[in-house]
């Protein structure tokens, strides 16, 4: 059995989605918090904040192909949710031979890259654990401790407009989730989830205080999604990351190799912009 992409960037946009989306009825009316599904693929847009990171779409392939029309839908509802620009994902391996004049139609433009990674849990299972700096030890989140994991998750991310850990924290104990942290004494000072897609699983949200980094917390915490991976019924792990420039390094992009993550492709975020 090989890893599907359309799998993979479906359970991708499925965890923004629920992630957002999953959150209570006033964090949603807040930040404004929108979801709609294009076939079996998703769109998201969070208006209310400062950043438009949140705002895009994916999971095409499939049953959802690329196609103008498509596509329209998703720049649709972004414009309909006024918001500023919004991402939309596409696998190399789906761009329809016509996707030029698609985006030139729809005045899409060429914005991130993002490097796609993936592989079986038991290929991470099967490597040695990481060593983790002392005084520091990994867990699950309880939801006693979702508030403080989200601050963490959020804060380090930049994402610290009013509502945004709300959302984060009310992600605890969803079924499709599994969170961990890691902790030096009582602090939380590393996350890590993972969102269950049936047989597939996406790794998501891994931060590290500044001041905890290079201790190992991130490999540890691979490590232990991994297992609540195979614990869920989970054969492959996903995961997206930005791709490397020219003289740059990204530690998480290496974190995952060194784990057993295989690179995939390169995708391209394209990009929407409204009107103003």
């Amino acid at each position: 059995m090989e890893l599907s992409t359309v799998l993979a960037e479906q359970t991708e946009m499925g965890a923004y989605a629920d992630f957002a989306g999953g959150a209570p009825a006033a964090v949603l009316e807040k930040l404004g918090i929108g979801v709609r599904n294009v076939g079996s693929a998703q769109v998201l847009v969070i208006p209310h904040t400062s950043t438009r990171f949140w705002n895009k779409a994916g999971g095409f392939g499939g049953d959802t192909p690329v196609t103008a029309d498509t596509m329209a839908a998703v720049c649709d509802f972004f414009r309909d949710r006024a918001v500023a620009a919004g991402s939309i994902m596409i696998a190399p391996s789906r761009l329809p031979d016509d996707w030029a004049e698609i985006s030139a139609k729809l005045n899409l433009t060429e914005g991130a890259r993002f490097a796609k990674l993936g592989c079986s849990v038991d290929d991470v299972l099967s490597r040695p654990a990481g060593v983790l700096g002392e005084g520091l030890r990994i867990g699950p989140v309880e939801q006693r401790q979702a508030t403080e994991w989200a601050n963490v998750m959020m804060g380090t991310f930049g994402f610290d407009d009013d509502g945004m850990a709300d959302m984060a924290a009310s992600s605890i104990g969803r079924p499709k989730w599994r969170s961990y942290a890691a902790w030096e004494g009582e602090r939380i000072v590393a996350t890590g989830s993972i969102y269950v897609n049936g047989d597939y699983a996406d790794v998501f949200g891994a931060t590290t205080l500044p001041e905890a980094r290079g201790r190992g917390a991130q490999s540890a915490l691979l490590t232990a999604r991994a297992q609540a991976a195979k614990a869920a019924g989970c054969t492959w792990l996903v995961a997206e990351t930005g791709a490397e420039k020219p003289g740059s390094y990204n530690t998480s992009l290496h974190n995952m190799l060194r784990a057993g993550f295989r690179p995939l492709y390169e995708r391209t975020s394209w990009v929407w912009h409204g009107e103003g």
